[in-house]
This record gives structure tokens, sequence and C-alpha cells, in this order.
């Protein structure tokens, strides 16, 4: 009996360790904090110090940030994600689709989105604003499609998903904003 106990234990653990990697590449954080450099792209002896190209990309990036969020300046914030030439990434991206969205300019706002996702599948804060992007539109079924994949990638009680939930819980027509 001890022996299919520890047996039991074993496998529990192995599987523990399996899903481990699926639960630390969920990216559900704030998207305030800048995306983290690629690693793979940085020589060994370059170090990050105060005044690099690393500090000066998150205060770039907390900069535009600061500028979408709390002063509504979509369009120098556009300039100024753009002017950190890592685009590339999907917190920047997507908040580039954001602020595009938000200037009501639809179809380049996408382009940005699903650039985010090429980059980062993962990044709920983009199926998040893409989902609301789907909602504005009216593609209530790929908003639910969106709202979906949030629930997987980061849980229903997350931020994102209740705010995508509580937009299509509202009335078609509403004159939504978010």
């Amino acid at each position: 009996m001890k022996k299919y106990a520890k047996l039991l234990a074993l496998g529990l653990f192995s599987v523990a360790l399996a899903t481990a990697p699926v639960v630390t590449s969920v990216y559900a954080a704030p998207d305030s904090d800048p995306p983290p450099s690629d690693s793979k792209k940085k020589k060994k002896s370059e170090v990050t110090r105060p005044g690099s190209e690393e500090t000066a990309f998150a205060a770039g990036y907390r900069a535009a940030y600061a500028a979408i969020y709390q002063r509504g300046e979509y369009a120098s914030a556009i300039d100024q994600l753009k002017s950190l030439h890592r685009d590339d990434t999907a917190a920047v991206a997507n908040l580039i689709g954001y602020s595009y969205r938000k200037l009501g300019d639809y179809k380049v706002s996408q382009i940005w989105y699903e650039r985010a996702l090429k980059s980062d599948p993962n990044h709920v804060k983009t199926w998040q604003y893409y989902g609301l992007w789907q909602v504005e539109q009216g593609n209530r079924d790929q908003a639910q499609y969106h709202l979906n994949r949030i629930a997987a990638l980061a849980g229903t009680s997350s931020e994102e998903y209740r705010s995508l939930s509580a937009a299509l819980e509202k009335a078609p027509g509403t004159g939504l904003v978010y």
C-alpha cells in the first residue's frame, strides 16, 4: 500500500512540474511596467546601468503610459511609443493599438493588436483590448472568443476577464466606450 501512495505522490508531483511552465507564461501583470528586454538579443558584456538604453526605454514606456491613462494624450503617446523602437513587443504594440482605438482609427488599431498577439499570443491585456475593440465593432462572437482566451490564460477572476465580460453583458448599440 505504501508503494502505491509513493507512486501516486510522485505522479502528482510530476504533473505539477509539467504544468508549471504554463502558469509562469501568463502575462496578466499590469502593462504599466515596461516589458522585459529580450535577453537573447543582449551580449554578455552588456549590463543595464542607470542611464543605459534599458533604463531609457523603461522611462519612455512609463511616460507614454501616463500620457495615455492619466492625460488621454493618445496621439503623442503613439509617437512616444514608436520612438522607443520596441513596437515589436506585445506590451508596446498593444498600447499603440489602444491609442489608435481611442482616437477612432479602428483599422490601424486592429493592425497593432494583431501585431501584439503575433509577438506574444498569451498577452492577456491585448486579448482584453482587442476583445473590447470587437465589442465596439459589433463583433460579439469574436469578443466572446477573446473572453474565452482570457479565461484560459488568466482565469475568470482576472481584471481583464471581468472588464470584457461586463462589456459583453451590455446590450449591443448602447454607445460603449472603453
